[in-house]
């Protein structure tokens, strides 16, 4: 099986609601696909969301990427695998979005090529899976409002996001604490938008209200290592680092200086599946649990993540792999079963996910 062709197209959809963070304002979702031909007519299908504000990438970019990348690629053979994975990535620097789309769509057609599904062919066997669902940050009685549908919806863990104002962060924390109960849990997405000794004030202020979470992540700028292990040192909620990894060096110093709880792996930061699963066997050897996340992202790259949670299930206890359940409707088909907060692999070879418009 050789790469006969490789092309791009734009996955557009609709939000239920605007997805709004501390860094961002998204209305709808634009996100790339990668396709790859081989000569023998089977396609693999990746895909990478434009995230500037985290990644530095935009669509604009990651087309770029893929049509400088995709020439020294083409003509090669799967069968090479190896070979291929370190042309991809060597041949340009950063760029980790588009190396993941690409290395998505690869393993596509490995998985396809063996004749199993990806996940089988990584070493997994779980198939179903729970993930939580993210409540954007606003106005507190709308955020209230979002986290009741949730809970209606069959999530029985959110991700509130926060971060643009430390003492309403607090207020919006225990108001929605109070309005859903003990019975729910909660995990708090900072996105850099405090300082150390901020978050360390509002989680003893809500630790004293007896409100722990399961995680707070990234409370801090992903370049303040220092501020991250200040945090842990002195907080009883554990601290779940995301913008701060992007790759195993970042995660083993982070680790080394025993600055964070938890792992946040996402593929549009480990340049794809292959440093995703290193990065899960390297958070391991510290004895550290992970998360598995996703950017704003559609079907084809929401299913290789959930693939890899599937490979590392001991490693990955967590998923905030929410984004299909954000989306009104999308144009790919999948035999992979996204109901709300549940989602079920199917024994489909590959991926599991393409995309069914076609493409010139």
């Amino acid at each position: 099986m050789k790469i006969k062709a490789i092309r791009t197209s734009l996955l557009s959809a609709p939000l239920k609601t605007p997805f709004i963070t501390s860094l961002r304002r998204v209305d709808a979702l634009e996100d790339m696909v990668v396709i790859i031909e081989c000569d023998d007519g089977s396609l693999g299908y990746g895909e990478g969301a434009p995230t500037p504000v985290i990644t530095g990438e935009t669509i604009g970019s990651m087309v770029a990427t893929i049509e400088y990348i995709k020439k020294y690629l083409i003509g090669l053979d799967l069968e090479d695998f190896d070979h291929i994975l370190h042309t991809l990535h060597t041949v340009i620097i950063k760029n980790t979005t588009a190396k993941s789309a690409l290395e998505i769509a690869l393993y596509d057609l490995k998985a396809q090529a063996g004749k199993q599904p990806l996940y089988k062919m990584l070493g997994g066997s779980k198939t179903l899976f729970k993930t939580d669902i993210t409540i954007s940050m606003g106005e507190i009685d709308s955020m209230i409002k979002d986290s009741l549908h949730a809970v209606d919806l069959g999530y029985d863990t959110l991700k509130i996001k926060i971060g643009d104002d430390p003492q309403k962060d607090v207020e919006r924390i225990i108001a929605i604490e109070d309005a859903l109960g003990k019975n729910i849990s909660l995990r708090l997405d900072a996105n850099q938008g405090w300082t150390a000794e901020e978050s360390v004030s509002l989680l003893h202020a809500l630790e004293k209200r007896d409100i722990i979470a399961e995680f707070i992540e990234q409370p801090v700028a992903a370049d303040d290592i220092e501020g991250l292990k200040y945090i842990k040192q002195r907080v009883q909620t554990p601290l779940l680092a995301d913008e701060s990894i992007f790759s195993l060096k970042d995660a083993k110093k982070l680790l080394e200086m025993q600055a964070i709880d938890y792992v946040n792996i996402k593929l549009a930061k480990t340049a794809g599946i292959t440093q995703a699963l290193q990065l899960a066997d390297l958070s391991a050897s510290f004895g550290v649990k992970c998360m598995i996340g996703c950017m704003l992202e559609g079907p084809i790259s929401v299913a290789a993540g959930v693939h890899v949670a599937s490979a590392k299930a001991d490693i990955i206890t967590m998923l905030d792999l929410d984004a299909v359940s954000l989306l009104t409707s999308h144009p790919v088909s999948t035999n992979i079963k996204f109901d709300e907060s549940n989602i079920t692999l199917s024994t489909q070879n590959g991926l599991g996910a393409s995309y069914i418009l076609t493409i010139n």
